[in-house]
């Protein structure tokens, strides 16, 4: 949020002090979660072998 953004919602801006940016921390934690299972998931190395 910029401090305009603030500036326009204050109660947001009271609650984000209170509690932390929750929708902040949901975005980091997904996109953890989105790295992690590209790195999980990664079939680049497999061999595709006819049928």
């Amino acid at each position: 949020m910029s401090p305009a953004d603030s500036a326009e919602a204050p109660i947001y801006a009271d609650l984000v002090e209170e509690r932390g940016d929750v929708p902040a921390e949901v975005r980091e934690a997904a996109e953890e979660a989105l790295r992690e299972a590209d790195r999980v998931l990664d079939f680049s190395t497999l061999e595709v072998t006819a049928a």
